[in-house]
């Protein structure tokens, strides 16, 4: 193919990414702008997309039904203790297995790969009935504890720490260095990207988690943001004429996500492009 008709070509292919684009912001820029809506607009017909007069209303009615500042912590708490632990132990798994060797290495990394292939929901049963028997329904640790590494975590830093150079360790070693000090001031530094990208991933799901907070979960102050907001949509008492408050719950839900993908996402793309690199 000529560098002519590269050229030609471009700009179509930036009109479908555009076009692509635009499709899929759409619902996000639809809920988004909703929020701030007055009544007559949400119902208005045509529908209006740009509000006429910004209003913090739905907001205002849903602080009044719901106890917004209770579920929004308990939302930070479990997804920062989540994203966390799976830094910390996620990176200590993924460097053994990628620079240590041990009998049994290859046959572990091989119980990671079959974990990643095993549906998330088969497993709620199983879970369920170990916190229930440690006692831990209707606590933080029945939300955190399951999900404090992934096999996803493993896998990734695993791959990423693969393309450190072994004769940089080695070299460490010769100095007097222990394993210890090798990954905490050594290795850790220089896997910020995967950090960032497993960060964004982590809290991302762990936020958006729905399923298993509304299953471990019956006490309704140890609810999180999205099962109080689904459980306030469901109730017909509360949820009456609610939609505007459900958009601005919904951007409330989001909001942090996509705070926590600006602040880091340099280091998600150097991540994704350097993941699987050997």
């Amino acid at each position: 193919m000529s560098a002519k008709s590269q050229v030609m070509k471009r700009p179509l292919v930036y009109v479908l990414l555009s076009a692509g684009l635009l499709v899929m912001s759409a619902p996000f820029l639809w809920m988004a702008l909703s929020a701030f809506k007055s009544a007559e607009e949400l119902t208005a017909s045509p529908p209006v997309w740009i509000p006429s007069e910004w209003t913090l209303d739905s907001f205002h009615r849903l602080l009044d039904k719901l106890d917004l500042p209770l579920y929004f912590m308990n939302s930070v708490i479990v997804a920062v203790l989540v994203t966390v632990a799976n830094l910390v132990f996620c990176s200590m798994l993924g460097y053994a297995l990628a620079k240590l060797n041990f009998i049994g290495r290859n046959k572990i990394f091989a119980l990671v790969l079959g974990a990643l292939m095993v549906p998330g929901n088969l497993m709620l049963l199983p879970l369920f009935v170990l916190m229930s028997k440690l006692q831990l329904i209707d606590s933080y640790a029945a939300l955190v504890l399951p999900f404090a590494a992934g096999a996803f975590g493993v896998f990734l830093m695993r791959q990423f720490m693969q393309s450190i150079p072994d004769e940089l360790l080695e070299a460490a070693r010769m100095d007097g260095a222990g394993e210890w000090y090798i990954f905490w001031r050594i290795v850790m530094p220089l896997v910020k990207p995967a950090l960032a990208t497993l960060s964004i991933f982590t809290f991302l799901g762990s936020w958006n988690n729905f399923v298993w907070p509304l299953i471990a979960t019956n006490d309704p102050d140890k609810y999180t943001l999205p099962v109080a907001l689904a459980t306030f949509a469901t109730d017909p008492n509360k949820s009456s004429g609610s939609n505007g408050m459900l958009m601005a719950g919904a951007f409330l839900i989001v909001l942090p996500v996509l705070i926590v993908f600006a602040v880091l996402q340099r280091y998600f793309t150097q991540g994704i492009a350097t993941a699987g690199m050997k």
